[in-house]
Parts: C-alpha cells; structure tokens; sequence
C-alpha cells in the first residue's frame, strides 16, 4: 500500500520517468506490462527493491484507481488510453494596476 500511495502522490513523476522509456503522451495506448516494468524500475530508481508479482499487483491497483480517476480510459484488459496531458499550461501573467482610494 505503502508503494501505490507514492505512485499515486507522484503520478506526474512517475508518467515522466515512464516516457523517457515508452512513447506515452494524451491520447496514445498504454499497456499493462509497460506500466508494471515502469513501476518496478521506478521504484529501483528509487532503491526500492520489488518482485515481479509486488509489481504486478501494483500496476493493478495503479490503473484501477486511474480509471476512477478518469486518467486512462480502458480499451481492453490489458490496454488503456492515456487521458490527460504532459505539457505545462502557460498562463499569461495578468496585469494589475494599483489604483488610489
């Protein structure tokens, strides 16, 4: 539980770290097995030592709660669609002006 609660708290992390190894951007298919090995070399990154089968359970509980969240969109068992966007939103700075009373 412990792991699935800093996949959860570093979800943009952990999406960043996964497309540096896999093409994964809004819209694009996303595969179990992808999300299970990133999940393990994520936390090995972190040297944080998993099994397969710890991995397995986590990419599990991961991509459920994604789903719920509405973060991937499910296109079959082991598929999901990517539903949210990597890129930074530059807001242009808004102007204020000081004004007398």
């Amino acid at each position: 539980m412990k792991h699935l609660n800093e996949l959860l708290t570093n979800q943009i992390m952990f999406f960043n770290f996964m497309k540096e190894k896999y093409r994964v951007f809004n819209n694009s298919n996303i595969f179990f097995r992808d999300i299970q090995y990133a999940i393990k070399s994520f936390l090995e990154k972190k040297e944080k030592k998993i099994k397969y089968a710890e991995a397995e359970k986590l990419a599990q509980e991961f991509t459920q709660k994604m789903e719920t969240e509405g973060h991937l969109i499910k296109m079959s068992n082991n598929a999901w669609k990517v539903n949210f966007s990597f890129e930074k939103t530059v807001i242009e700075p808004v102007e204020v002006i000081a004004t007398e009373n």
